[in-house]
């Protein structure tokens, strides 16, 4: 049955093979530095951001999930691999990755959990020299540069 309310955020996966909504701001952003969550994202941490599962829907395609302890599933799209969700089995509440959200930056993290696992340089990334892609790549393999990924929007 079609959702008739309006959402709040929506994102989806890379390829755009699956799509969620949120219905409510997430409630409790954080990142989670602890070593499974490293692992699900193949990163330093997971960003993540809590809606009740009341208020949560898929609108496009199913997501894979893997059963990473006995009380946690994460959703992740089959077809691109991109990390979509983290819930637990016995909760009220879908956590998505912030970095699959349409607009992430109009979702925040708060606070920080698995801080015992944080990586110890963690603190000094935003030290690190930085340039913009298009400073970064030569003009003419930038030229090439044209992606594949799906828009941050729903089509």
């Amino acid at each position: 049955m079609p959702d008739d309310r309006t959402p709040m955020h929506t994102g989806g996966c890379q390829c755009g093979a699956v799509r969620y909504a949120l219905y409510a701001e997430p409630k409790g952003v954080h990142i989670c530095h602890c070593r499974m969550c490293q692992k699900a994202f193949g990163s330093f941490f997971a960003p993540l951001a809590p809606v009740r599962n009341r208020d949560f829907a898929w609108t496009k395609g199913e997501p894979g999930l893997y059963r990473s302890s006995e009380i946690v599933e994460r959703g992740f799209c089959p077809a691109c691999g991109t990390p979509l969700s983290f819930r637990y089995t016995d909760g009220d509440w879908m956590d998505v990755s912030i970095g699959s959200l349409d607009e992430p930056a109009r979702v925040r993290p708060k606070e920080q959990f698995g801080i015992e696992s944080r990586m110890p340089w963690f603190d000094e990334l935003h030290t690190l020299p930085g340039t913009r892609t298009e400073n970064d790549i030569a003009p003419e393999r930038l030229a090439r540069l044209k992606s594949l990924q799906h828009p941050d929007r729903d089509e």
